[in-house]
C-alpha cells in the first residue's frame, strides 16, 4: 500500500467520522420528537438514523483496518474487512427496513393523530438536508479513495433524502388530517431500504468469495499482456477485489529458451504496465511458462543456392545466404534461400545479421564455426539459439536440430 493509498483511506476515514457525528445527532433529535408527537413515521425515521449510525462506525472501522500494513498473520494486507463492514452495512440496512414495514402496518391499520406537528414536519425537513449533505460527501470521497464501503453508504444516505422527504410528506398529511398517510410512506420507504440491503449485501458477499465483478479488467489486462514484447500468449486470468483494490493473476506463454534475466525483465514491465492502465491494482501475480512450439524457423548460413543440397558456411556475418525453413515434426517446409542484407556491410555485420534473423522470426541457427561475443549476446537477448550441425545431410542435420533443441 502506497503513501497515496495511505491519504485515501485517512480521507475516508474522516468522511465516516463526519457521517457517524451527525447522523447520531440527528437519530437523538428524530427519536425524542416522535415520542413526545406520537409520529410513528418519525419514530420509524430515527431507528433508520440509528441504522445508519452503526452503518457508518463499521465503515469507519473497516477503513482503520484497511491501512493496517499485511503481516505475518495477514500476508495479503487487512482490506478484506473493509468489504465485511459493507457487509455488516447491508444486514443493517435490511434490518431496520423490516423494523420501518412493521411499524408502518401498524400505523396503516389503526391511524393516530400526531402532537407537535410543526416541530416534527421542522424536523422531518432538517433531516432531509443533512441526508443530502452527507450523501454528497461520502459518494464523492468514496469515489476519489474507490472505497466500495463508503460508496454504498453514501447511496444508503441518498435513500434517507428520499424516506425522509416522504416522512414530512406522511407528517403534513397527518397535520392535514390524514394520519394513515403516515403508515403509507413509512412502508414504502421501507421497501425501498430492503431492496438497497438485499442488492449492497449480495455484491459484498461476492466480494468476499472472490468472484470476478469485473470481466472487464480480465479483457484489459489480456489485451496488454498479448501486445507486451515477449510474450505469446496469456491464459488463466483471475481476478478479485478486496476492499477498494483489485488482486489479479496470469500465466504468461514465452520462448522456451527464456532467460532468467529476460523473464523478469517481461514480468516486471508487465506488471508495471498493468499497474499504469488498472489504477486500483495492488498486486498482481505473473507465472510465465514456456510455450511448446509445434513449428520452430530454422536458418543456416550458405554460401551458395543449392536448397537442401547447399553447404553450412563457415563463416556467419559474412555469409551471402540464409536457408531458411520451418520444421513441423518429421517435416520441412516453407524452404527458402535468402540473401544476407548484412554480408556486403564493413562494420556491425554480425549485429546485422542478427536482426536479419530477428525480423525473420528465426527460432535456431544451425552453425558450427565461432560467432563474436557481440553477435552472440544480440543472438542470445533476441532468444534464438545456436546449434551445431548433426547428421549425414542438411535434411537430418535441421530435423536433428529441432529434437536437441527440446522445442518439438
Amino acid at each position: 500500500m502506497g503513501e497515496n493509498d495511505s491519504i485515501g483511506l485517512k480521507k475516508g476515514e474522516r468522511a465516516a467520522k463526519y457521517s457517524t457525528i451527525a447522523n447520531f445527532s440527528l437519530a437523538i433529535i428524530k427519536a425524542v420528537v416522535g415520542v413526545l408527537s406520537g409520529s410513528i413515521a418519525l419514530l420509524a425515521d430515527a431507528v433508520h438514523s440509528f441504522s445508519d449510525i452503526f452503518a457508518s462506525l463499521a465503515v469507519f472501522i473497516g477503513l482503520k483496518l484497511s491501512q493496517r500494513k499485511p503481516d505475518e498473520k495477514f500476508p495479503y494486507g487487512y482490506y478484506k474487512f473493509e468489504t465485511l463492514s459493507s457487509l455488516i452495512i447491508s444486514v443493517i440496512i435490511i434490518i431496520s427496513g423490516i423494523e420501518i414495514a412493521i411499524e408502518s402496518i401498524n400505523g396503516i391499520i389503526t391511524p393516530k393523530p400526531i402532537s407537535m406537528p410543526l416541530t416534527a414536519i421542522a424536523v422531518a425537513l432538517i433531516s432531509v438536508f443533512v441526508s443530502f449533505f452527507l450523501a454528497r460527501l461520502k459518494d464523492r470521497v468514496g469515489k476519489e479513495i474507490n472505497s466500495p464501503a463508503l460508496i454504498n453508504d453514501g447511496k444508503h444516505s441518498f435513500v434517507d433524502i428520499f424516506s425522509s422527504f416522504i416522512v414530512f410528506f406522511g407528517i403534513l398529511s397527518a397535520y392535514i388530517g390524514y394520519p394513515i398517510f403516515q403508515g403509507f410512506a413509512g412502508f414504502a420507504v421501507a421497501m425501498l431500504i430492503i431492496y438497497i440491503g438485499i442488492k449492497f449485501g449480495k455484491e459484498a458477499v461476492l466480494v468476499l468469495l472472490d468472484a470476478n465483478l469485473d470481466p472487464k479488467i480480465v479483457e484489459k489486462i489480456k489485451e496488454i499482456a498479448i501486445n507486451f514484447e515477449g510474450v505469446e500468449g496469456a491464459h488463466d486470468i483471475k481476478v478479485r477485489r478486496s476492499g477498494p483494490y483489485v488482486f489479479a493473476e496470469l500465466h504468461l506463454e514465452t520462448e522456451k529458451r527464456l532467460t532468467i534475466q529476460k523473464a523478469n525483465e517481461i514480468s516486471e514491465g508487465l506488471e508495471k504496465r498493468i499497474k499504469n492502465v488498472v489504477n486500483d491494482l495492488d498486486n498482481i501475480m505473473i507465472k510465465i511458462e514456456p510455450e511448446n512450439k509445434l513449428v520452430v524457423r530454422i536458418a543456416i548460413p550458405v554460401d551458395k543456392d543449392e536448397g537442401l543440397n547447399s553447404i553450412i558456411s563457415k563463416h556467419f556475418g559474412k555469409a551471402p545466404y540464409f536457408l531458411i525453413t520451418d520444421v513441423n515434426k518429421d517435416n520441412i517446409k516453407n524452404l527458402q534461400i535468402k540473401e544476407n542484407p548484412a554480408a556486403t556491410i564493413e562494420q556491425k555485420r554480425g549485429l546485422k545479421t542478427v536482426k536479419f534473423l530477428k525480423n525473420e522470426e528465426v527460432n535456431i541457427v544451425l552453425f558450427n564455426g565461432k560467432i563474436n561475443e557481440g553477435p552472440s549476446y544480440a543472438l542470445s537477448d533476441e532468444l534464438i539459439s545456436v546449434v551445431k550441425p548433426n547428421g549425414e545431410n542438411l535434411k537430418d542435420m535441421l530435423l536433428n536440430a529441432a529434437i536437441n533443441d527440446d522445442i518439438l
